[in-house]
């Protein structure tokens, strides 16, 4: 049954619990992915057929895209990432089901979705540097720094989920004031509009943990340079 959450905002009564409308798009969503990874796991054939040879293209697209940044550490990072771009993607065309919102458009979901990145980031920077070597980078080039070396963490996080939560937002209320005003006149270039805007910030968002994460893994290179 639908309900309210202490917010005062739609929820979802599951039992005893209840939870907001977007923490259970977002569930759901991930609970649709694990299904298919496994079906997609027990169908592979050494002879591909056209799914298979889908998916396989955009695992290797995304490898590529990593590999770039990474390079021999994309293995290690590659499941991360992937898992974040193709979660985005299902996250933000949730949308474009009727009666259904994208969770992404939920400055909660966005924001934990960051914070993620946060802790992934030093997480790859530590196993990659060790602990010495990353924490040192905050203090290069001079102690003075870790102040602005630590706002800049903080910063850039919150404009990871304020970016992409503002984004779908106005995207799907753009959406809802056009199909108000035009009826279904015009519901097909909406909806190609959506579908773009989707994969754009599925892209982007995944692209800049990608940075991040490779910038926290060549923070012992940065120091080595420096010091020479």
């Amino acid at each position: 049954m639908d309900g309210k959450d202490l917010l005062g905002m739609p929820g979802v009564d599951l039992g005893p619990l209840r939870l907001s409308e977007s923490l259970f798009g977002s569930l759901a969503v991930s609970l649709l992915l694990v299904v298919l990874a496994a079906l997609l796991g027990l169908r592979l054939r050494a002879a591909p057929g056209p799914w298979q040879t889908a998916v396989e293209g955009l695992v290797g697209a995304a490898e590529s895209a990593v590999r770039v940044l990474v390079e021999d550490q994309a293995p290690r990072v590659l499941p991360f990432v992937a898992t974040l771009w193709v979660f985005l993607l299902c996250a933000n065309l949730v949308g474009l089901v009727p009666g259904l919102e994208s969770p992404t458009r939920d400055l909660s979901v966005t924001a934990a979705l960051a914070v993620l990145v946060f802790f992934s980031v030093h997480w790859f920077g530590i196993r990659a540097s060790g602990w010495r070597a990353y924490l040192r980078h905050y203090l290069q080039p001079s102690p003075l720094m870790l102040p602005f070396h630590l706002v800049s963490e903080l910063t850039r996080t919150l404009a990871l989920a304020v970016r992409l939560f503002g984004n779908i937002m106005s995207l799907e209320l753009t959406a809802l004031l056009v199909l108000a005003v035009a009826g279904l006149l015009v519901p097909v270039p909406i909806l190609l509009l959506h579908v773009i805007e989707a994969v754009v910030q599925a892209y982007i968002f995944g692209m800049l943990a990608l940075v991040y994460i490779a910038g926290g893994m060549q923070a012992h290179e940065q120091i080595h340079g420096e010091g020479g």
